[in-house]
């Protein structure tokens, strides 16, 4: 993989005395009595437009810039941070974080250690995109959130149109006390456009499936997305939507589109296979796991179609990077092979504290104020080289629900028990869409659901998806992370109707 490629890192961002800013918070701070130092200076750009009814609604441009000094002083971790970046505030940082490790050493009940990496000096990474969204002018985003929403206000079945993008630019610049240092710059963009139908019916909407990615502007041209097909599709299914039946209750054959099956894969491997959540390091905001250490290589997590890898290397996914923030190569490894789970998610110190030898690369933090946490790298269900395309599929389900689109979810604390709802639910009889149906959740345990994945999608069914907002931790942090899934058929999985759930 390169780690240099065509696109350059701002100019401004590269005239903020990012050298010397490191240098003598880590001078200082090994001149303290540390161990280990590293340094993050961050500027974080996050751009918001919401239309409602194709008009502008809400607007926002937020700069969050910074940097944080992160010690180990006799094996204890300090951290120190502030909005201000300059060789004198690093010094005041490093020294604030040394003596904050000294204080808290008679409290600390472990000794803080590193897994070792490759050292990397004077390294640079840029995301690959082609339009920096920051480069666009308001009047050309509000035109084209507001044609796509006007082409669906201009039907009978469309009410109302709720539109919004996000776009982030992360630039970061990382080194450490051992020679390692970094300059990166990422770029991504989420869409959604909402379409709602009010009447004697009552209320009823249907977003687009477009996913969040590593993408500049350009994610909102045709030629990169089809937002045309998809928008002049959606109110016919919309229309649809309204006048479908409700789900009856039982066991069906599911055929999950990677739209809505993206969201599983998050919440049931990609949270489960966090090493820190399952050693119980690591409960806040989602618990535990089930998928404890004593389970590798002999846990059976699904059928032997399953191979999920964990990877920082995806072209356009929401976790790509080339080095991690504790300046860890970016890597892609197995994490469930032929059903089986072999591999975990680590940082340098979850690696170093169950014995591994290096860590996989994934230490992220959201901002300059926020120390380094361990966080999901892209986790994506493999596609089979073999396997059929969407009409394959479809032609294989004899009685079932084409499943399309996130929705709400709801899983337990240990990633075991779920039950997800969707955007778009058509039946299927005898190999063939007989129209939509409402109402519709899945619900299931982990491990008998994956092991009830009878075919899986080939090449042509896969899509990279995934979500801006993964939280964890204490104080919160947020992370965009993608995940890269075929679609594919689970064998009689259990289907509620959420109406009368929500009745009982």
């Amino acid at each position: 993989m390169s780690l240099t490629n065509s696109r350059a890192v701002d100019a401004d961002f590269l005239a903020l005395a990012l050298t010397t800013t490191a240098d003598a918070a880590i001078n200082t701070a090994k001149s303290a009595g540390a161990s280990h130092v590293d340094v993050r200076i961050e500027r974080v750009r996050t751009g918001y437009l919401q239309l409602r009814d194709a008009r502008p609604e809400t607007q926002s441009d937020d700069t969050v810039t910074g940097v944080g000094v992160r010690v180990i002083v006799d094996g204890t971790w300090s951290f120190a941070s502030s909005p201000e970046i300059s060789p004198e505030m690093a010094k005041k940082l490093a020294i604030t974080a040394v003596a904050m490790a000294k204080t808290s050493k008679p409290l600390s009940t472990e000794e803080v250690s590193l897994a070792s990496e490759p050292i990397y000096a004077n390294r640079t990474w840029v995301s690959e995109y082609e339009i920096d969204p920051f480069s666009v002018s308001d009047e050309a985003k509000i035109a084209r959130l507001a044609d796509l929403s006007s082409k669906l206000l201009s039907t009978r079945a469309v009410s109302h149109v709720s539109a919004h993008t996000m776009y982030v630019k992360e630039q970061k610049y990382y080194a450490d006390s051992y020679g390692t240092s970094t300059t990166q710059q990422r770029v991504r963009i989420q869409t959604q456009i909402d379409a709602v139908s009010v009447g004697d019916h009552g209320f009823e909407s249907m977003r687009t499936l477009a996913q969040p990615a590593g993408f500049g502007w350009e994610w909102m041209d045709d030629a990169t997305y089809n937002w045309g097909a998809e928008i002049a599709e959606l109110p016919t299914l919309l229309a649809e939507k309204v006048a479908a039946p409700s789900v009856v209750p039982g066991k069906y054959d599911l055929l999950i589109d990677p739209s809505n099956l993206w969201l599983t894969i998050h919440e049931s491997i990609g949270h489960a296979t966090e090493l820190d959540r399952a050693i119980g390091y690591e409960a806040n905001y989602a618990g535990t796991s089930f998928a404890t250490p004593n389970n590798l290589n002999t846990l059976k997590y699904g059928s032997p179609l399953m191979n999920v890898k964990g990877d920082r290397l995806t072209p356009h996914g929401l976790s790509t990077v080339g080095f991690d923030d504790e300046g860890v190569e970016a890597q892609q490894w197995d994490i469930i092979k032929d059903g089986t789970l072999v591999g975990y998610q680590l940082d340098r110190r979850i690696s170093a504290r169950v014995g591994r030898d290096r860590s996989n690369g994934c230490a992220f933090a959201d901002s300059p104020a926020h120390v380094p946490i361990q966080r999901m790298p892209n986790v994506s269900l493999q596609a089979d080289p073999k396997g059929p395309d969407m009409a394959g599929l479809i032609a294989d389900v004899e009685d079932g629900i084409l499943i399309k689109g996130d929705n709400s979810w709801s899983i337990d604390m240990q990633r075991y028990n779920f039950q997800f709802t969707g955007q778009q639910f058509h039946r299927i009889k005898n190999g063939k869409l007989v129209g939509q149906l409402k109402d519709v959740a899945y619900q299931a345990t982990t491990t008998d659901f994956w092991g009830a994945m009878r075919t899986v999608g080939g090449p042509s069914t896969y899509v990279l998806s995934g979500a801006f907002n993964c939280g964890k931790g204490q104080p919160s942090q947020v992370a965009a992370v993608s995940h890269g899934s075929p679609a594919a058929v689970f064998s009689q999985i259990n289907v509620l109707n959420t109406v009368a759930e929500a009745g009982a």
